[in-house]
C-alpha cells in the first residue's frame, strides 16, 4: 500500500498535527510508534483521524511519546497531494491578555522637550508637540484621524501629517526626529504596519529606551491579537499598550489627553 508518511518525532502530549490535502479525500492517521510499525506491516493497528473530506485536518497527540502521520488512498478513488505542519502544546496555550497598565505608572511616556533635545530641526521646524503618532497609512482613516482630530479638538498639538513608512534608515529618521519634537508618543500596531517588515530589533527601538529599557511609546494595537504581536515581537508583547478592540478611540485618546495635561512624577 502507498502512502505519505509524516514522522513527528518525539512530540508532547497537546501537540497538534495539521495535514492540509489538494485533490480528493484521503485517509489521514495519527499513530504511535507500536501502531505505526502494525499499520506499515499491514497489521491490525489503532489510531486516530480517519476519511477526511475537508482540509486542514487537524490531530491532536493524546500523551508525549513519538508519534507519526500518513496520508493514503486505501478504499478511495483519486488522487491527493499532502503537506503536514506541527504546532506545539506551548503554542496552543493561552496567552495572558494585553498588559493595560496605568499610564500614569509610566512617567517616561511623557517628556519635557527643549529645542535643543532635538537637533536636526530646522528653524522652520521649532515647534514643539505634545504627540507623535507612528503608523501606516493603511490605519489613518480608522484610528489614526480620528485619533488626531480628538487630540487636537482637546487643545493639543499632533505630529502626524506627512508621516509615512519607507526604508528602515529613513522610518528611523523620521521616528527620532518627531519624538525629539514631541512630548508623548504613540505607534498604531497593525497587520498592515507588521507587513512592512521592519526588523524586529527596530521595532522594539521605537518602545524602548536603548540603556534603560524605560517605555517611551505607547503602542495601540489595532485588529491585531497578542499571539500575532508575540510572534512579530515577544518583548512588544509584554509593554504597557491600549487595544481598539477593547477601547474606544475617544477613550484612548482621553487618556492621552489626562496624562499630558497632568504628567506623572518622573
Amino acid at each position: 500500500m502507498k502512502f505519505t508518511h509524516y514522522k513527528l518525532g518525539h512530540v508532547a502530549a497537546g501537540t497538534v498535527a495539521e495535514v492540509t490535502l489538494q485533490g480528493s479525500a484521503a485517509n489521514v492517521r495519527l499513530m504511535d510508534q507500536s501502531n505505526f510499525n502494525n499499520y506499515r506491516a499491514g497489521r491490525r493497528h489503532r489510531y486516530q483521524g480517519g476519511l477526511a473530506k475537508r482540509s486542514p485536518v487537524r490531530l491532536q497527540v493524546p500523551r508525549s511519546g513519538t508519534w507519526h502521520v500518513t496520508v493514503d488512498m486505501q478504499g478511495l478513488r483519486g488522487t491527493v497531494r499532502s503537506g503536514m505542519r506541527i504546532i506545539y502544546a506551548e503554542a496552543l496555550k493561552p496567552l495572558p491578555a494585553i498588559n493595560e497598565g496605568s499610564l500614569r505608572d509610566l512617567p517616561s511616556l511623557v517628556r519635557n522637550v527643549t529645542h535643543e533635545q532635538a537637533p536636526g530641526v530646522g528653524a522652520s521646524d521649532q515647534q514643539v508637540f505634545d504627540v507623535f503618532i507612528s503608523h501606516t497609512s493603511e490605519d489613518k482613516a480608522e484610528v489614526v484621524r480620528p485619533l488626531a482630530t480628538a487630540l487636537r479638538d482637546a487643545g493639543l498639538s499632533v505630529w502626524y501629517d506627512e508621516f509615512e513608512l519607507r526604508m528602515g534608515d529613513s522610518l528611523r529618521r523620521k521616528i527620532d526626529r518627531g519624538l525629539a519634537s514631541s512630548r508623548f508618543g504613540v505607534v498604531v500596531l497593525s497587520r498592515a504596519f507588521f507587513g512592512r517588515g521592519w526588523p524586529e530589533y527596530e521595532l522594539d527601538g521605537l518602545v524602548t529606551r536603548a540603556v534603560s529599557g524605560e517605555q517611551v511609546l505607547l503602542p495601540i494595537w489595532h485588529d491585531v491579537t497578542k499571539r500575532e504581536v508575540v510572534d512579530y515581537s515577544s518583548s512588544l508583547a509584554d509593554r504597557v499598550a491600549r487595544s481598539t478592540a477593547t477601547h474606544t478611540v475617544e477613550e484612548i485618546a482621553s487618556e492621552i489627553i489626562h496624562v499630558i495635561r497632568n504628567p506623572p512624577d518622573g
